[in-house]
């Protein structure tokens, strides 16, 4: 696999990933860090840092909307539900595997 071959094999998949969690909007970011350790708003801030890296000028609020699909208020509003005492507690002890 060539270099380009690579970059745009890995573009790709994190296209895929950004579709795959837009058609699952269902799952809540606090499942994805009790689960993963990560979240929309990490990737966002991934692609942020990226984009900078190459040079481009964005802020936090135009990646979140790149990696949400739409500005980060309105797919909140939409989409994000209270977390529930067992994510919060889940979240918790993620946080604190010890205690």
């Amino acid at each position: 696999m060539t270099p380009a071959q690579q970059t745009e094999a890995q573009a790709a998949a994190f296209r895929q990933l950004i579709k795959h969690l837009d058609e699952n909007k269902e799952v809540q970011n606090i499942d994805l860090m009790i689960l993963a350790d990560f979240c929309r708003n990490c990737l966002s801030k991934w692609y942020m840092a990226a984009a900078k890296e190459q040079g481009a000028d964005i802020d936090y609020d135009q990646a979140r909307e790149a990696i949400y699909g739409m500005p980060f208020a309105d797919w909140k509003a939409k989409y994000q539900t209270p977390a529930t005492p067992e994510q919060l507690a889940a979240f918790e002890k993620r946080q604190n595997p010890c205690g």
